[in-house]
């Protein structure tokens, strides 16, 4: 398939970055290259919309009611992002390559990077970073997967995979490097890179010597598990609550 052709394919939904395949998630490497040459092989032109005026290589979507898609003003998906049908976007942005699930809401000032991939009935809350990784073309995306719930300014970078029903609270910042402890057990159990699903997770912090002194630094807790007779759509506040944490 050509660049257009790709492209074309990534924004109507036919052909994702990443796809997940007998249990394991996979990078569609030819994809990721397509969104490169893309880039290089486009020119800046001027995008007009209403009083607004932009100057871009990569064009906007539209036919927003054809697909179903609520869009609220002034939020803006690329050309080459697919959005399923019954989405809605509040004032946000999501980038090429990206693709969102059906039913899910991308609040306001959320951002949705390159080619990340986030499932079916997730909710990124206000201001919540998901990054973009388009760089190797062999690295995996972020991945939010079905009915996770991402609270306010939390940052997700790196190519992290947030597991299915995973509960992130406001102002947890996960990347590769990040460490994710479960310490709902007699030992902590370290994740990198990886929320297990159902996870309920806190920001928190651990201490490390230094020659200069013990410092805190970030990480992520893992306080418990999302149980089977929550609903998906319950608020962060009501599953903190389960765990004593809540107001």
């Amino acid at each position: 398939m050509s660049t257009e052709a790709i492209i074309g394919a990534l924004d109507r939904g036919e052909v994702r970055v990443a796809e997940k395949v007998d249990g394991e998630w996979r990078v569609n490497e030819e994809a990721k290259a397509a969104i490169l040459d893309y880039f290089r092989i486009r020119m800046l032109e001027p995008i007009e919309v209403g009083p607004f005026e932009y100057l871009d290589k990569i064009p906007l979507k539209h036919d927003y009611a054809k697909q179903g898609v609520r869009v609220v003003p002034p939020a803006t998906a690329r050309y080459g992002a697919f959005l399923s049908r019954g989405v809605v976007m509040m004032p946000s942005y999501v980038n090429i390559g990206a693709w969102i699930g059906p039913n899910t809401m991308v609040d306001t000032w959320a951002t949705v990077g390159s080619c990340a991939q986030i499932g079916a009935d997730v909710h990124l809350a206000g201001g919540v970073g998901v990054g973009g990784v388009l760089e190797p073309v062999q690295a995996r995306p972020v991945i939010v997967e079905d009915g996770a719930f991402i609270g306010s300014r939390a940052t997700i970078v790196e190519g992290v995979v947030v597991g299915e029903g995973a509960v992130v609270a406001p102002q947890v910042a996960l990347s590769a490097s990040v460490p994710i402890i479960d310490v709902t057990g007699p030992r902590p159990v370290e994740h990198r890179g990886y929320v297990p699903p159902r996870s309920v997770v806190l920001p928190g912090t651990r201490s490390k010597n230094y020659p200069a002194g013990r410092y805190e630094l970030p990480c992520a807790l893992i306080v418990g598990e999302r149980s089977a007779s929550t609903d998906l759509k319950t608020s962060l506040n009501d599953v903190l609550r389960e765990f004593e944490i809540g107001a």
